[in-house]
């Protein structure tokens, strides 16, 4: 069967139930195909799977021309901001609950997938943020993400006071239990519970959402992608800033976090007649009256 691919990495959500099983399924089903198959290498050690070769994330991207991934949006993520680098497309099957962006059914794979490998597939390109945090001049931390960067307090300690730039302009004083800077992937997360806009992927802005703000005047929002934005830490115990919930680093006073658009886009394939708003009422439920 002909194929525009040559060689998949296959990444799996390791801590799942019957993941060993699915994955060597799949792995299988892309031999039987003519593609070669190589398994990240914490989903091979997590899951004893020996069949094919165990690569890290950079060695896949190096090696690979598309990523197999099987487990939830979470599981997408952590590989997406590692391989984005490398401009790798990432196929989502879908094990978790939501499913936003791993968007195949584990039922529905053979068939997707060997549409996908045949070239019958829509591809979509999602923006990312990078950000690094400056200590006394110094970056002492720095990292990627495709869903968000969140400043927020200690779980035992009150709200924090943060100063937000944009552009090196002053925007707001923010007392609060922290500050989201979403990207539209990222507006349907953690953001949108926050009560943020839900962005679509095409349009090329941050959503920026206070958590629980002291004032409730202040509110969402949108700045366009190419801003950089600046929140230093006013005050505040156990403040800490994590990148799409993967990356952590403890903050203190005086701290700024700098965050702008990534020169790296996360590719993903999706089967054909894939719709974003079809998506969004699936997992959203919007179409539950109708």
């Amino acid at each position: 069967m002909s194929t525009r691919f040559r060689h998949a990495a296959l990444v799996g959500k390791f801590n799942s139930g019957g993941i060993r099983e699915e994955l060597g399924s799949i792995a299988k089903f892309l031999v039987a195909r003519g593609l070669s198959v190589s398994i990240e290498a914490e989903t091979a050690r997590n899951t004893g799977i020996a069949a094919w070769p165990a690569l890290d994330a950079e060695a896949l991207g190096a090696a690979c021309d598309v990523a197999i991934v099987l487990g939830g949006d979470g599981t997408m993520l952590g590989i997406a901001r590692q391989l984005a680098r490398h401009g790798t497309p990432l196929v989502g099957i879908n094990q978790g609950r939501l499913g936003f962006i791993t968007d195949i059914a584990y039922d529905g794979y053979e068939t997707a997938l060997t549409a996908i490998l045949q070239g019958e597939h829509e591809e979509e390109q999602r923006a990312m943020l990078e950000g690094h945090v400056e200590r006394d001049g110094a970056s002492i931390f720095e990292s990627f993400a495709l869903n968000d960067v969140i400043v927020s307090r200690g779980a035992t300690a009150g709200m924090v006071e943060l100063k937000i730039e944009i552009d090196g302009e002053f925007v707001a004083n923010l007392r609060a239990d922290g500050l989201i800077v979403g990207s539209p992937t990222g507006s349907t997360a953690y953001a949108l519970s926050a009560g943020g806009p839900i962005l679509h992927p095409g349009i090329a802005g941050w959503v920026v959402v206070p958590i629980a703000p002291h004032d409730l005047s202040n509110r969402p929002i949108v700045v366009p992608d190419s801003a950089a934005i600046a929140i230093e830490i006013v005050a505040g115990r156990d403040a800490s800033v994590n990148f799409d919930m993967q990356s952590l680093t403890s903050l203190a006073h005086g701290d700024r976090i700098h965050v702008r658009r990534s020169a790296h886009r996360a590719r993903f394939l999706h089967p054909r007649g894939w719709s974003y708003f079809a998506t969004l009422r699936s997992k959203l439920h919007w179409a539950s009256g109708a």
